[in-house]
């Protein structure tokens, strides 16, 4: 197929685990044939869920979407500390978890709501002086990061049961679960890590309406799926 430069929108893919973001770009990119793609957050290996993939001159959109708030659910297993807060990672200290209740968490939880201040982990894509802080973490070289601002909008329990609390949380961009997990474990003094992750929606995009990776060799479908360019500058013109 000759290169469609024609091909300027966006595509909602529902990500599994177990691939990069970079990858699923990658593979719609060369089935495709177009010259510039991206996606609007990086989402972990381990997260499944909304990615949103633009193409050609949409791609200048990437950064207002980026900014866009985003909503998770997660379940987080108590007792457990990684060194990446996940469990991409290797684990580094178990303990045992008693008198903790459901109630106890959703009191904790509060602490956590509105504007709170995050340290990037050191498994993450953000960059210092040039290099992605997981490529320094691979070699064992600990680097200091600033703390930034994000805003946790809701941060509620759906669940608790042997050790694992499922939640839902709507933040604003920036925000890594996986130290909102750490923090919550750390408060608890049992330790945490993230389990399961999945980005429901970013902004008013939803995951239900998101193509299936496993759709994602169908042209037919990805063609029919995209929204225009010129819709998504409609979104944008309509929006606060």
């Amino acid at each position: 197929m000759s290169r469609c430069n024609n091909i300027s929108g966006m595509l909602l893919v529902d990500k599994p685990s177990n691939i990069t973001s970079f990858k699923v770009v990658k593979i719609l990119r060369k089935l495709l044939n177009v010259k510039k793609a991206g996606h609007c957050g990086t989402l972990d290996p381990l997260a499944s869920g909304l990615l949103l993939i633009l193409f050609g001159k949409a791609t200048k959109l990437q950064d207002k979407f980026m900014k866009k708030d985003k909503v998770y659910t997660s379940s987080f297993l108590l007792g457990t500390v990684t060194d990446t807060y996940d469990f991409d990672g290797k684990i580094v200290s178990v303990k045992e978890v008693s008198n903790i209740s459901i109630e106890k968490i959703k009191n904790l939880l509060n602490n956590f709501k509105g504007e709170i201040y995050q340290t990037p982990p050191m498994y993450s894509a953000l960059k210092v002086n040039g290099q992605k802080l997981y490529t320094l973490a691979r070699k064992g070289i600990e680097v200091s990061r600033n703390s930034r601002k994000v805003i946790i909008r809701e941060f509620d329990v759906l669940s608790f049961d042997k050790n694992i609390v499922n939640v839902k949380i709507h933040c604003s961009s920036g925000t890594y679960v996986r130290c909102l997990a750490k923090d919550l474990g750390d408060v608890l003094g049992c330790g945490a890590t993230v389990k399961t992750l999945r980005r429901e929606k970013i902004h008013n995009f939803d995951v239900k309406d998101a193509l299936p990776f496993e759709n994602s060799n169908d042209l037919d479908k990805i063609m029919s799926n995209i929204i225009s360019y010129e819709t998504l500058i409609g979104f944008l013109d309509r929006q606060p």
